[in-house]
């Protein structure tokens, strides 16, 4: 009997032990449905509101210095000796200022010979005009004939015609001389030069490259997205690591982008500096004030590289966008892919997931306010 008794007690303890068991499995489960359902995340955070404000942008925008206008200096005539070369690259040069001297010994002596052809074109001119007047004369008194006066007319006429061309050579001569001086067609720095003494120059050939006024622009590559908010007039900052900063403006818009890298050419004027044709260089184009949505600068944060923020639905979770950063200030960041009024997750946000559950954190009184109250109460 005894033994039945101990038999059934053991039965029931067993028993007991598998249903508290059972209970503690449930209760986990529960538990872990629970935190489920809270969204994984008991993390406090603060939250602002993305707002509309008018902030000054700017356009970053990187190209290669240009020359605003270059004009390359040839020799008019050719076949003659370079006896002298009066400049070198890098110096600044005035309009008609001599560059390079040609030799002109035969060119001068055909100026003598011309000049000389001129004179004798002259007094066969007079000549003629004097037998003419003569034979006017006697044909008017009756002593010569018709014929005769038609001769003199004629030889008048053909040592006219002497004149003229004899004239026109020596003009010829004179200008072939003038452009043995090869000048400076404008003012500006030197760039290139193309030309030693001694050389033998050949008409057409560039012996100089000369850049216009010494001024020098920016060619900005500008992506197709910003490029309507670039124009003519606006004032920028360009920037090289070799040679520090200066300011500039914008000269003209290129009404072209490019298809393969969907850049457009923004023409920027410098306004001084170090800079050189074919540098790399920086520009920051001030474009004015625009409306742009704002989140707090430390709400924003990189996920694979990309930036976003996170924002604090209906239902107390935070979700990721992706943002596209227009400017960036110490205080507020101007962003695409927000809509202004959306509550922006701020200290806290680099601890979440997407999803995640969160406590906003009540709003700190500032310490004025706090004293009015306190005073109050």
């Amino acid at each position: 009997m005894k033994r039945n008794n101990w038999a059934g007690a053991a039965v029931l303890t067993l028993a007991l032990a598998l249903a508290g068991c059972g209970g503690d499995e449930a209760a986990k489960k529960a538990e872990a449905k629970a935190k489920a359902d809270a969204g994984g995340s008991s993390q406090t955070v603060t939250v602002a509101t993305a707002a509309l404000r008018n902030l000054p942008r700017t356009v970053t925008a990187s190209g290669t210095v240009s020359a605003w206008e270059e004009v390359p200096v040839g020799a008019e005539t050719g076949g003659l000796t370079a006896t002298a070369v009066y400049v070198d690259e890098g110096r600044y040069v005035r309009q008609g200022q001599p560059l390079v001297q040609l030799n002109d010994a035969l060119l001068r002596a055909q100026l003598s010979q011309q000049r000389a052809a001129v004179q004798t074109a002259e007094a066969n001119a007079d000549r003629d005009q004097a037998a003419l007047d003569r034979a006017q004369e006697l044909k008017e008194r009756g002593f010569l004939s018709q014929a005769s006066l038609d001769t003199a007319l004629a030889n008048k006429r053909s040592s006219d015609a002497s004149l003229l061309a004899q004239r026109a050579a020596l003009s010829e001569t004179r200008t072939r001389l003038s452009q043995a001086t090869i000048r400076a067609p404008v003012s500006g720095l030197v760039i290139s030069r193309n030309v030693t003494r001694g050389q033998i120059v050949s008409p057409g050939t560039e012996l100089f490259r000369i850049v216009r006024d010494g001024r020098l622009e920016l060619d900005a590559q500008v992506p197709e997205t910003e490029l309507g908010l670039v124009r003519s007039g606006q004032g920028a900052v360009v920037s090289s690591d070799q040679v520090g900063e200066t300011t500039g403006s914008v000269r003209i818009v290129t009404p072209e982008v490019d298809p393969q890298t969907r850049l457009g050419i923004a023409r920027i004027s410098l306004s001084g500096g170090g800079f050189r044709p074919g540098m790399f260089a920086r520009a920051r184009i001030d474009v004015g004030a625009n409306p742009a949505v704002t989140v707090p600068t430390a709400a924003v944060l990189y996920r694979e590289n990309k930036p976003g923020v996170f924002i604090l639905d209906s239902q107390g979770r935070a979700r990721f966008r992706p943002v596209v950063i227009q400017t960036r200030g110490s205080e507020w960041t101007a962003v695409d892919g927000v809509t202004a009024g959306s509550r922006i997750i701020v200290q806290g946000a680099g601890f979440l997931g997407e999803g995640d559950r969160v406590r906003v954190a009540p709003a700190v009184q500032p310490a004025a306010t706090a004293k009015s109250a306190a005073k109050a109460g």
